[in-house]
């Protein structure tokens, strides 16, 4: 199965980013950009991609106890930015970023010792992806937008293994669909 560790926004930061995305799919040009749906919102602390079932257990073993060294901290999704000259549109984030770091970092150590690749390791950036393009595009406005808004504060208490189900349909358009399929509460929030 197809899996990444993350840490999931609350449904009301999620409904404050959503807001402001909808006014940004109103921008011009906002239709080449693919947008992503509320549900897949996230700030991916390591991706997995494809995970042997026989190594599940050790891999949510060491996440728990990655999330237990972790004490709960405070985030909002703040401002945003561009991958790949307009590739990935993204929001950002403030609040305790160390932390968020140090949880990346720990989420792709656990998978390294249960014996999952990572793939290259790179400087953690966190970015919530709000939308995605195959070709170049001038996002430089949905960014302008994006640097006024910030969400509310809120309390960081788990890491999320999520299972990501990519479109098999062949629909243009279709989103990957995401499943929780492990929460592991962080330091004393649990």
């Amino acid at each position: 199965m197809r899996l990444f560790a993350a840490v999931v926004p609350p449904e009301d930061v999620v409904s404050e980013l959503g807001s402001v995305v909808d006014e940004l799919r109103e921008l011009p040009g906002a239709d080449a950009l693919r947008w992503t749906g509320r549900p897949g919102w996230h700030y991916t602390l390591a991706f997995y991609g494809e995970v042997a079932e026989e190594l599940l257990p050790d891999l949510s073993a060491r996440l728990e106890r990655a999330a237990h060294r972790t004490a709960p901290f405070l985030l909002a999704v703040r401002g945003g930015g561009q991958f790949g000259k307009g590739r990935a549109l993204w929001a950002g984030a403030e609040g305790d970023l160390p932390a968020l770091r140090l949880l990346a970092d720990r989420a792709g150590s656990a998978a390294r010792k249960a014996g999952v690749e990572t793939g290259e390791h790179r400087r953690y950036r966190a970015h919530l992806t709000v939308a995605r393009s195959r070709d170049e595009v001038d996002v430089g406005p949905y960014v302008d937008v994006l640097a006024s808004f910030t969400s509310r504060t809120w309390t960081v208490t788990e890491l999320a293994l999520i299972r990501s189900n990519l479109p098999n349909s062949g629909v243009p358009g279709e989103q990957p669909r995401y499943e929780v399929v492990d929460r592991r509460p962080l330091g004393s929030a649990g």
